[in-house]
């Protein structure tokens, strides 16, 4: 029980759960809509988005990888994310079939590296992976604040809207994740076959040797 408050307490598992706790928060500033609201929205996301890059980097650098901090940290990033998908398709600033496919991606990734780590196989995260994830995240930030923003620079104004800047961006997401998803499904059953080929390899000398009569 102590080293399980101990993994719990530790700064990058901390961060994590801080995420999680922001949820609520960020709920509330994305169902009003408004302008105002939709800022502090996106605001929170973005913080929240920050942790996750930042606790995993912090628990690697200080020796602090821990059973709970696999079990949060991924939990953490899919219930944000899916809260923010589902928030903004009721708020019409996103095509449900894009986010029914972002989702069912994360389900079937999700469900394919659990069914290896039962058969002891771990598959690593690809680079197609990481740069859906960042595309995604800063898809969702725009679309959170969704309305027409003009940036004054020295020489010249850019009036850009964040909507469509995040839904190009979370489709270019849902392009990587479907190569990403490729890549799990190619990894996965390339690491089975290697691996039964070497218990092939054990067991047949075994079965083809034949008794020394002399």
């Amino acid at each position: 029980m102590a080293s399980l408050k101990k993994e719990i307490l530790n700064v990058p598992n901390i961060l994590t759960m801080a995420r999680i706790l922001a949820i609520p928060f960020f709920i509330l500033c994305t169902w009003h809509g408004d302008p105002q609201s939709s800022l502090w929205a996106a605001l929170i996301f973005g913080l929240a988005s920050a942790t996750d890059f930042f606790d995993g980097w912090l628990a690697r650098r200080q020796g602090l990888v821990t059973v709970t901090g696999k079990f949060l940290d991924p939990l953490a990033d899919k219930l944000i994310v899916m809260a923010a998908l589902v928030l903004l398709v009721r708020l019409g600033r996103v095509a449900s079939v894009l986010v029914i496919l972002l989702l069912a991606r994360e389900f079937v990734v999700t469900g394919l590296r659990t069914i290896a780590m039962s058969e002891g196989v771990v598959i690593a995260a690809g680079q197609g992976g990481k740069w859906k994830t960042m595309l995604q995240l800063t898809g969702i930030s725009f679309l959170l604040l969704h309305y027409t923003y003009t940036f004054d620079f020295f020489a010249f104004q850019l009036t850009a809207s964040c909507n469509r800047v995040g839904t190009w961006l979370l489709w270019l997401a849902l392009a990587f994740s479907l190569l990403s998803a490729w890549d799990y499904f190619k990894g996965f059953f390339e690491l089975m076959d290697a691996r039964a080929q070497k218990e092939a390899e054990k067991k047949g000398p075994k079965a083809d040797e034949t008794p020394n009569k002399n």
